[in-house]
């Protein structure tokens, strides 16, 4: 019988990827799912000549949602996640519907039974039962040098430049293997050389609120798969979070420094780097690009899911009333156990809607047009959900429909 380095020794250019004692038992004597989880992260070592795998504090996964993975997906998890348990803190993206509002939401009674099964299978791995894509506000908080794997690609941005966790941009089937094995492959941005940026952006002017959205679609653009470095630039968490979040779907981004701000700033950029300046008329472009319809059938805001700060912004901005379309909220279940009177409040107006997202929900079976704060949103939600969109920054959008 042939040694897995024999195996593979002629499918890379560099040396195979080492196992331990115990992942080579692992390997051989593992359950089914942990011998295919530990298979896909071997097979991606190799593709990336990691020379090994390492452990992992915490793990996000993503595909959760019944639209996103469909049937292909729902087989996959039934095949790997038999006799299998998390060996780390595991988080899992949005679902498709508010697993107790989905009748509110307009879900087909075949998408629920769906995603009921989908559910069932995370659970029985033993994945924390707050399904959202912001694993770091609910308890999945990872600290400085912290080796994670993520999906979730504005989630993997945030923990790798705003907690200074190690995480590559991991696919939904590589972190669900993670979770298994409770290891990722040693390459990528868990190596410290591989985190100095490549594009410096200058601002000529001091960041609005609503501007951090807009500016990482632009940077996105410009940067494709490299880092970007920002100066001049002063920033809450839940501004980093809007910024995170459009850099991951406009670009391939993994992780951004802030001059003074970021925990690994001063890793600086590499030697040979471009230079932008950014103007505010290059933002205002970008959110003019995402105005293609002013009459919305709904509004939607939390994408990425709401902090508990910007849920207090919202209710207390609702106490003069609501006269617009359909209002969805979109946070996390684990979220909304502190703050009954903010949920409270917000209900009274709209739907407040747990452990799930606008995008990854079947909302194009009755709407045509969707207003909201996200620059993420406003990318993903013509393609994926065949709406037009109207982009405002919160306090903007409530205002006009009071």
């Amino acid at each position: 019988m042939q040694s897995r380095k024999q195996k593979i020794s002629s499918a890379k250019r560099g040396e195979p990827l080492e196992l331990s004692p115990e992942q080579e038992r692992l390997l051989k004597e593992g359950s089914y799912g942990e011998r295919k989880a530990l298979e896909l992260l071997i097979a991606l070592g190799d593709v990336y000549d990691a020379s090994k795998l390492i452990p992992v504090t915490s793990v996000h996964i993503s595909g959760a949602s019944y639209k996103t993975i469909g049937d292909p997906g729902l087989r996959f998890l039934s095949e790997i996640c038999e006799g299998c348990r998390a060996k780390v803190k595991s988080t899992v993206n949005p679902i498709g519907m508010d697993r107790e509002r989905f009748h509110e939401m307009r879900v087909s009674e075949e998408f629920v039974v769906k995603q009921k099964e989908i559910i069932g299978y995370y659970e029985s791995l033993g994945v924390l039962d707050s399904w959202t894509c912001t694993p770091y506000l609910i308890g999945n908080r990872p600290g400085l040098g912290e080796h994670v794997a993520w999906a979730e690609s504005s989630a993997v941005i945030f923990a790798n430049s705003v907690l200074g966790a190690r995480t590559n941009r991991e696919g939904g089937p590589s972190a669900l293997a993670s979770s298994i094995t409770g290891l990722t492959p040693d390459y990528g941005l868990h190596k410290e050389e591989n985190r100095k940026a490549d594009v410096l952006f200058e601002l000529e002017f001091d960041l609005e609120e609503k501007e951090f959205a807009p500016l990482g679609s632009f940077a996105g653009e410009i940067c494709g798969a490299r880092m970007p470095y920002f100066k001049k630039l002063s920033a809450t968490e839940d501004n980093l979070k809007t910024l995170s979040a459009s850099l991951a779907s406009s670009g391939s981004v993994s992780m951004f420094h802030i001059e003074g701000l970021t925990p690994e700033w001063e890793l600086g950029l590499k030697e040979e780097c471009e230079s932008v300046s950014v103007d505010r008329k290059d933002l205002e472009e970008i959110a003019d690009s995402w105005n293609t319809e002013d009459d919305p059938d709904l509004v939607a805001f939390g994408c990425p899911h709401c902090s508990t700060a910007e849920l207090g912004k919202l209710a207390d901005m609702l106490k003069d009333g609501w006269k617009g379309p359909e209002l969805w909220v979109c946070t996390s279940r684990a979220v909304c156990e502190n703050i009954p009177e903010t949920v409270q409040l917000i209900n009274k107006h709209g739907k407040l809607l747990c452990d799930t997202c606008v995008i990854v929900s079947s909302v194009e079976d009755f709407s045509s047009t969707i207003a909201t704060n996200s620059g993420k949103a406003s990318t993903y939600l013509p393609t994926l959900c065949k709406q037009k969109t109207m982009f405002a920054d919160a306090e903007t959008l409530v205002r006009r429909f009071q």
